[in-house]
Parts: structure tokens; sequence; C-alpha cells
């Protein structure tokens, strides 16, 4: 029997009572009394007669029908009912098509809220992502493909964001393998992007080594005749060589002066870990003249608006600007590659002591979980050292290599 044609299902006029017009291996088409046509395929499962619906005609048409009768047999031959597995496949599809890339991406978000990411962190992370919401937002997030990624990204490095276009990637990835590991996506797509993006060039913050020229520098910030709080942050950095940010949002609690150490909490440290830093005798007398000033309130750097805010991310480096040092020359962040480089040149000191002054992260994956050492002592006498050091060079006259102190 060839079975129905279109013509055939096209002409098919409505009665009074629903009708149906077969067209062979259990499939037919059900004309209601209000006009609609729809395929529907009769089975036996587990001894009993059921139907199952497939689709409307002409939106479903004659070969797509055959096609699902079809698999709808290889279903029952390997045992299994064919209703019941397009249920599935229904449920699967609703819950895939509620999991939205946006979803899964502001879920993420959350939990390294939970886990204490920094607000500006978080922040700089939302920018980032909510770039990407108007293309992947609404899709499925296990349906994505590497090219819908790259193509949200070639958008990004055509603004010359070439930084921006790794660092979305990368965050993209992470939104990825977390809903992989929380069972809704199966690959992550921006690992077939690895190469795929331009590289920018790297571009270190400025920063002064040359002794002479530092020296230059810590006098003019002694003459700096700004605000005593600016002042007492911008003499204080280079001797401790923190993250700006660290110490701007400085809290007296944090500051031991009796066992001269300063406990930044790990919410508050890019690696998230407390990190402890020696105090010199020098910043400790910095400290404890600016608490006279500061030390009503819980911020040691108070903003000049309100005690309740700290001053802002560019209070130093404008100052900075104010003293005729251009960006080019040194920013606050420089002060951590003076230390560095100095300090590494010295020859004084061990480079463990000085990356873990430096808060950095062990780059061997293998050594990380063992080498967990402080290097406390020998960072002590580091700080010192270093304190005394700065004081030399800002005296001036003739410099004093580090490497040559007692």
């Amino acid at each position: 029997m060839p079975g129905l044609t279109d013509a055939e299902v096209r002409g098919a006029k409505p009665k009074p009572k629903p009708y149906k017009l077969s067209d062979g291996g259990w499939l037919f088409v059900w004309v209601t009394p209000s006009g609609s046509k729809l395929w529907r395929l009769a089975y036996r499962f587990a001894g009993r007669e059921k139907t199952l619906s497939l689709g409307p005609y002409p939106s479903l048409s004659i070969k797509e029908a055959r096609r699902l009768r079809d698999a709808a047999k290889q279903v029952l031959a390997r045992g299994g009912d064919p209703m019941q597995e397009r249920r599935q496949e229904r449920a699967e599809q609703a819950v895939e098509a509620a999991t939205t890339f946006e979803d899964v991406a502001k879920e993420y978000l959350k939990r390294k809220e939970t886990d204490g990411w920094a607000a500006a962190t978080l922040k700089k992370n939302r920018w980032l992502l909510e770039q990407s919401y108007r293309a992947l937002g609404p899709r499925p997030v296990a349906a994505i493909k590497p090219a819908e990624v790259l193509a949200v990204l070639r958008k990004v490095e055509k603004r010359g964001r070439l930084e921006t276009a790794g660092r979305m990637r990368e965050l993209i990835g992470r939104v990825f393998r977390h809903a992989i590991a929380t069972a809704r996506a199966e690959n992550d797509p921006t690992t077939a992007l690895r190469g795929a993006l331009f590289t920018p060039k790297v571009k270190h913050r400025a920063a002064i080594t040359d002794p002479k020229a530092l020296g230059a520098l810590l006098r003019a910030i002694d003459e700096f005749d700004g605000q005593p709080t600016t002042l007492a942050a911008l003499k204080i950095l280079p001797m401790v060589f923190t993250r700006p940010g660290e110490l701007r949002l400085a809290r007296w609690s944090e500051f031991d002066f009796d066992g001269a150490v300063w406990t930044i909490p790990a919410e508050r440290t890019k690696m998230r870990r407390e990190h402890r830093v020696p105090l010199p005798r020098q910043a400790i007398s910095i400290l404890k003249d600016l608490h006279s000033l500061t030390g009503y309130g819980d911020l040691v750097f108070p903003s000049l608006r309100t005690a309740r805010r700290p001053i802002s991310e560019n209070t130093m480096n404008a100052a900075l600007r104010r003293l005729g040092y251009s960006k080019d020359e040194v920013t606050a962040h420089g002060f951590r590659a003076t230390a560095s480089t100095l300090l590494n040149e010295s020859g004084k000191f061990s480079p463990d002591a000085i990356e873990r002054a430096l808060a950095h992260q062990e780059p061997d994956d293998s050594r990380r979980p063992y080498n967990r050492a402080e290097y406390w002592k020998e960072r002590v006498k580091m700080a010192q050292s270093w304190a005394d050091y700065l004081d030399q060079l800002r005296a001036g006259g003739r410099v004093i290599p580090l490497r040559q102190q007692a």
C-alpha cells in the first residue's frame, strides 16, 4: 500500500465526528470536526494498545511523520515504550531550555560571592559576562557551540580590547565548567578556542628601579602638600609593597603594633588567602602618627567626604601625577616591581621569601601544595633592611647598593 499523498490529506473534509486516514504501519491522520488534521501512531506495548500524538499536519509533513513512525518502531524493537521515551525527551528539552547561559552565569557569580570574592572582583566579572548575554544569555548552556562564543569574543577584539577578550574567554569557560560540574552541560566550548584570539602585548605597570631615581621620588613624596592620609599612604606603600587596594582598604583592627605585623584578611587579597606583612620601625611610626588623625574610625585611610569609605583607588596615582610623575614613569602598583627588582638584585634574600612577601602564588603546580612556608624570620629581617635602604636613598648623596648593607 503506497500510503497517503499530500493531496489526499489536504483534501480531507471535516465531518460531524472525527475520523482517521490510514497511512499504513500504524500511522494515521486524525481529522477532527473543527478541521484539524493530527498525525497519530497506534501501537501495542506490554499487552496494551496505545496512541502516540506526533504533531499537526501540515506543520509535520508526511515524510517527517513516517520518519517518526519508523523511529518509534525501533524503540519498540529494543523493548522500549515510544510514548515514555517521547515524554522523557520533552522533559529534557524543557530542562535544557530553562537552563540558559545567563542562568548558569548568574548562579556561578552567586556561588563566588558566597565563597568570599571581593565586591570589586564580582563587579568586574559581572561586567565581563554581561557583554556576552545578548548573544549567549538566552541560549541553552548545553547547546552553545565554540563558533557562537568566538563570535562574541571577536566583537570585543574588533574594539581593540584584546586583553578584555582574553579575560572573557577564560571567564566564560569557568561558567561552562560550573555547568558541567552541576550536570547541565557536557563540554566547555572555550577549550576549542585556545589560540584563536590575538595575544595582547603585555604592558607592565610603570615602576622606578634605578636607586637614584627612586631616592628622588621618595624625596618628592616627602614634599607632598596634599591630604595627610594620602601622604601617609604614599610613604608606607614603598616600604610594604602590598597591592595599593590592600593598603587603601586597611583597617586599624588589622594592625598589631606590639608584634609589628599587619594581617590582611583573605577576602581582600588577590589569592584569597590571609597575608601577613612584617612592619618595619618606620612604617609603625607613620601609622602611629596617622592614628591620632583617623584612629576614631575603622579605616586607616578614610575618604575626606565620609569616614565610612576609604580613599579612592585613584588617590595615590593622582598624587604621583601632582608630583610631576607621568603614568609611564611610576604607578602606585609599580612599587611592587621596584621592591621585587632591587631585592632580587641585592642577592641578600631568597627568591622564595621575596615572592612570599609579594603574596604571589607558587607557579609550580606540583610544588604549590607542599610549599606553604611563610619565611617569616627572613621576611622580618628583609622588611627592616628594605626600609633602612629606602631611608638611605631618600637622604641622597652616594647611593649605597642594597647588597652592601650590613
